[in-house]
């Protein structure tokens, strides 16, 4: 697997086009749930509608076809109107004033009816409202059934009703199925959704994934460029046998073009920061020697450990310094370079920066003095937030400027007889 398959701009792409694919699926489920909640209830509203609606209308119809004649109550038509033929269950309910129903003509028997206590609330039910009325109760030999009671009449006094029945269970069978043909298609739309989305944010991320390869490829083509003629200026130079210092001076420009690219790979996600235990103190010391004037510049350092990256932290340090004598007050001026836990302080004794432009002057292309194109400060701001600490100014006591760098520590500070693998790094 190749680096910028495993990079971190690749990796939050990647990231980004699995969120978008959940949001996209998460938004078509719930649009799916709703609507089909909606339909669920509206289908189990139209089919208690129709049911209520059939049960109701046999009832009425039956109550209509039976009379009382001087107190006789005559059934005789229910043995061929087709309202009873068609009914599921049917009775006939009869009482003589204050006494309780009996039940006549049950059809297809005594077990499809209510318990005695369910039958005797139907029927005072009828008597109070004096219409039809439908109630939902259980047979006695088991199953739920939809019941509508419509009263017969004798004279001015109810004294019988008609009682049919319609079982629940083929109803609630027909919503069940509609239940479940729902979660089955809405299952299979939000699968056919994930996956378009899936498709169509592979298809929009091409191009920025395009992108970071050509830059990756930029990136390393520039490197190879650059390291090259910087090897052989440095061959040249112990050739001619020039001075410590011009070598010094090739050696910080071959450090300064790592740093800048190992920046712009770090800026656009094409590699992560690889962070290792090091002797702060000893990183600050080495990077202030290899200075080309650092003559006034003093190092006061206790032994220091972090979790760091040793070109970018030495980068970082290396920026404080030169703003300092850059922007600390007329050449030469002294500069003081403090090594505590946690912290990296460089003094020096100018004028400072307005409280207002503190801030400011750590934006990209801002220099101490105003604006313009520098970018020291900004890159010490974007190392320290790297490393999980801060960068700001202050005050120095007696006057000039504190520029600090704070970063967490790694270990309780190592004694100055501690080992090391190259400069700064401590050793397993």
């Amino acid at each position: 697997m190749n680096r910028r398959d495993t990079s971190p701009a690749v990796a939050r792409l990647r990231r980004t086009r699995r969120l978008m694919t959940l949001l996209f699926a998460s938004t078509t489920a719930a649009c799916l749930v709703v609507l089909a909640v909606v339909a669920i209830r509206i289908d189990s509203a139209s089919r208690r509608s129709g049911l209520d609606h059939e049960v109701g209308s046999r009832a009425a119809g039956l109550s209509r076809a039976v009379w009382f004649d001087a107190g006789v109550l005559h059934l005789e038509p229910l043995r061929e109107d087709e309202l009873a033929q068609g009914a599921q269950v049917l009775a006939v309910l009869q009482a003589a004033p204050g006494k309780t129903p009996t039940v006549r003509n049950v059809v297809p028997g005594q077990s499809s009816l209510p318990d005695t206590d369910e039958l005797d609330e139907v029927w005072h039910r009828v008597l109070d409202e004096q219409g039809t009325v439908q109630v939902s109760a259980s047979a006695t030999k088991g199953g739920r059934l939809r019941w509508a009671a419509a009263p017969v009449w004798d004279d001015d006094r109810i004294g019988a009703a008609v009682l049919v029945g319609t079982e629940l269970a083929r109803s609630e069978h027909d919503h069940d199925l509609l239940v479940r043909w729902l979660a089955l298609g809405c299952t299979a739309l939000v699968c056919c959704a994930a996956a378009i989305g899936h498709l169509l944010s592979g298809r929009a991320m091409r191009p920025a994934l395009r992108g970071l390869g050509q830059q990756e490829q930029f990136l390393a083509e520039a490197a190879h460029e650059l390291r090259t003629p910087l090897a052989t200026l440095r061959l040249v130079v112990e050739r001619n046998g020039s001075s410590d210092e011009a070598l010094r001076l090739v050696d910080r420009l071959s450090r300064l073009v790592t740093g800048l690219l190992a920046r712009a790979r770090l800026e656009s996600g094409a590699q992560r920061v690889e962070l290792v235990r090091l002797r702060l103190d000893q990183l600050v010391e080495t990077t202030v020697e290899e200075l080309p004037d650092h003559a006034d510049v003093t190092v006061t350092a206790e032994p220091v450990v972090v979790l760091g990256d040793p070109d970018l932290l030495a980068q970082a340090v290396r920026n404080l310094v030169e703003n300092a004598q850059r922007h600390g007050g007329p050449a030469g001026s002294p500069v003081e370079v403090g090594v505590t836990p946690g912290l990296v302080t460089v003094r020096d004794h100018g004028a400072g920066v307005p409280l207002a432009d503190r801030e400011r002057v750590f934006a990209r292309g801002v220099t101490g003095t105003g604006p313009g194109t520098g970018a020291g400060l900004a890159i010490v701001r974007w190392v320290a937030g790297l490393h999980h600490g801060t960068a700001r100014l202050t005050d120095a006591p007696g006057g000039g400027l504190l520029a600090e760098l704070r970063l967490p520590t790694d270990a309780p500070p190592a004694s100055s007889s501690s080992s090391h693998e190259g400069p700064g790094t401590v050793g397993a």
